[in-house]
């Protein structure tokens, strides 16, 4: 008996340890897998959903009932013979190209204001910076189409005015000034995100190097060229690619400020897929242009990182 109690305790010591070790290994994994599997749920599901109304053609009414046709890749057919698709396509990607770099100009310049010795109240200039993501993005968006209202006394008719025009503008009924339009209020919603990557990269680039290089004469843009922008070009890189994909997917903007005035004139991708499902009850063909939308995306994201060695060092880490 003594024995055999000792064998069960050795068994049940040793299943102990071993349960208790693999914990230990997957406690990261049990921690966040709640969470993990609602984000999955969420994600999955519509974008399921999406990929199934893709594949047929009918109304709302059809989506929700299930009376839908099937017509398997028709609409995709459709969607990529569409002149409308690809002007769409073309304006978006125009649209992310520009206020990407805008936003990266206007980052580095704050940033570099906001870094430099001289500059005093720097908490507080950077609390001022960092103001517009704590507001709420609709009332943003609402300010700034307030803000390019056709009327006289908008904002950027009244500069307009009073700079020398003879006339008012209407900034909504073309699509050459509705693309400034965007650009102009999307550089607002996101320059903060990336003074803040930027100047936290600026904290870790050396002082020695800078100072070498001023000894051998360099000057402010010399040494930015050559020290400061070799130092941060990861950090903003990542930056980049991340404003450049919510860029992409920018809908609130063009919704708002093209609603009911500018017939189809201006539209994103987003918007054109969401006016061919919702105004032109296409739901099958709308499903498609999201799909096709989301593939664009992940190829670029794909690309951007790959290309730009982001994930150099994280297999080893």
């Amino acid at each position: 008996m003594s024995l055999l109690s000792t064998a069960r305790g050795v068994d049940a010591t040793g299943l102990g340890s071993r349960l208790r070790r693999s914990v230990d290994r997957n406690a990261g994994f049990l921690l966040v897998a709640p969470g993990l599997f609602l984000f999955a749920g969420f994600m999955f599901f519509p974008l399921s959903f999406l990929l199934y109304l893709s594949l047929f053609e009918g109304g709302v009414v059809a989506a929700i009932t299930g009376g839908t046709v099937w017509v398997g890749l028709a609409n995709y057919v459709g969607t990529v013979t569409s002149p409308g698709f690809w002007g769409s396509m073309v304006y978006t990607m125009g649209f992310v190209t520009s206020s990407v770099v805008l936003k990266v100009a206007l980052a580095l310049v704050v940033a570099l204001a906001l870094n430099h010795q001289r500059v005093r109240g720097k908490r507080l200039l950077r609390s001022v910076v960092i103001l517009p993501m704590g507001l709420p993005v609709i009332f943003s968006v609402s300010i700034w189409n307030k803000i390019f209202s056709p009327a006289r006394f908008g904002l950027a008719n009244k500069l307009w005015l009073a700079a020398g025009g003879e006339q008012a503008i209407s900034w909504f009924t073309n699509s050459t000034l509705l693309f400034v339009t965007y650009n102009v209020t999307e550089v607002w919603l996101a320059y903060p995100f990336l003074v803040i990557i930027v100047v936290s990269a600026l904290q870790d680039v050396s002082t020695e190097l800078h100072d070498a290089a001023r000894v051998d004469g360099a000057g402010f843009l010399q040494r930015f060229w050559h020290v400061t922008l070799p130092s941060i070009k990861r950090p903003v890189m990542f930056g980049s690619i991340l404003t450049a994909a919510a860029s992409f997917q920018q809908f609130l903007i063009p919704f708002v400020f093209t609603n009911g005035r500018s017939g189809r004139t201006g539209e994103t991708i987003l918007l054109y897929g969401y006016r061919e499902a919702l105004n032109a009850n296409q739901y099958g063909e709308g499903a498609s242009i999201m799909i096709l939308a989301i593939l664009v995306i992940g190829l670029f994201m794909w690309l951007a990182v790959r290309k730009g060695d982001l994930t150099e060092g994280v297999a080893e880490a």
